[in-house]
C-alpha cells in the first residue's frame, strides 16, 4: 500500500491519477445535487462516497510517519468534516453543503504535482494558474453553498441554487445589481463577509489567474524567484540570468 501511495512505479503513478480523477468525480457529483432536492438516491450515494473517502483517509493516516501531525494538518481535518457531512446529510439537509470542502483536497499532495509536474509539460508551466483556478472556483462554490443553504427557506429571491450563484457572483465582483437580496439578520451578515471577502480574497483569485505567467528562477544575486518566461536580466537587480526555455 505504502508503494501505491508514494512510490515512483506506473502503477503507483496511475493509482494517485485515479485518486484524482476520484475528486474531480465527486466534486462534480456534489455540483449537481446542490442544485437539486436531496433524495435517496443522493443519499446512496453520498454514503458511498463517504466509505471510499474514510478508507483513503485511513489508509493515509496508517502510512504517516507522524500520525498526530497528520490529524492536524488542515487537509485532513477537511476530510474528516467532509465524511461526517456526508454521513450527516442523511439526517440534517443543512449540513450537506461543509461536502464543498473536499474541493480543497484536489492536486494537495506533494506527490500528485511531482507526477503531474513529471508528466505534464503544461502543468508544470502553469502550476500556479491552475491552482488558482482551482481555488477561485472552490471559493465561489462554497460561498454560493452557505448562501442557498441559510436563504433558500426564509428568502423567496433565492428559490434555486443559480439564484444563490448570481447573487454571489454579483456581490463578490461590487456589482451589486440590487435584484436579491439576504433577508434576516443571518443573511445581512453573510452579506457583509461576502462583501468583504469579494474586495480580498476573490479580487487577489483573479489577479492570480489572469496575471502574465511566471516561471521560478532563482536570482543568484538577490535572490528574486518569479521572472517573465523570456526574462534575460531581473527585474529587482539586473542580474544576467539564464531561464532554460523550449524555444518558441
Amino acid at each position: 500500500m505504502h508503494n501505491l501511495y508514494y512510490g515512483t512505479s506506473t502503477k503507483s503513478v496511475y493509482f494517485r491519477f485515479g485518486l484524482i480523477a476520484f475528486d474531480f468525480i465527486t466534486i462534480s457529483f456534489f455540483i449537481v445535487t446542490s442544485m437539486v432536492e436531496l433524495s435517496s438516491w443522493i443519499i446512496t450515494i453520498d454514503v458511498i462516497i463517504a466509505i471510499v473517502l474514510s478508507l483513503d483517509f485511513f489508509a493515509r493516516f496508517f502510512l504517516a510517519g507522524n500520525r498526530l501531525n497528520f490529524l492536524i494538518q488542515p487537509i485532513s481535518l477537511l476530510d474528516i468534516v467532509v465524511i461526517l457531512a456526508l454521513l450527516a446529510a442523511a439526517f440534517i439537509e443543512n449540513l450537506g453543503f461543509l461536502r464543498v470542502f473536499r474541493s480543497l483536497r484536489l492536486l494537495r499532495s506533494y506527490h500528485l504535482l511531482r507526477d503531474l509536474r513529471s508528466q505534464y509539460r503544461f502543468f508544470a508551466r502553469n502550476e500556479e494558474v491552475i491552482h488558482s483556478v482551482i481555488n477561485l472556483f472552490v471559493f465561489i462554490f462554497v460561498v454560493t453553498a452557505l448562501v442557498y443553504v441559510f436563504q433558500h427557506e426564509v428568502n423567496p429571491l433565492i428559490g434555486s441554487y443559480t439564484d444563490a450563484l448570481y447573487f454571489t457572483v454579483t456581490t463578490l465582483t461590487t456589482t451589486g445589481f440590487g435584484d436579491i437580496t439576504l433577508t434576516g439578520d443571518i443573511g445581512r451578515l453573510l452579506a457583509v463577509v461576502i462583501m468583504v471577502l469579494g474586495v480580498a480574497l476573490f479580487l487577489h483569485l483573479l489577479q492570480a489567474v489572469f496575471r502574465p505567467a511566471k516561471v521560478e528562477y532563482g536570482c543568484p544575486d538577490c535572490g528574486l524567484k518569479r521572472h517573465d518566461p523570456d526574462a534575460v536580466h531581473c527585474k529587482h537587480c539586473g542580474k544576467t540570468i539564464h531561464i532554460e526555455t523550449e524555444g518558441l
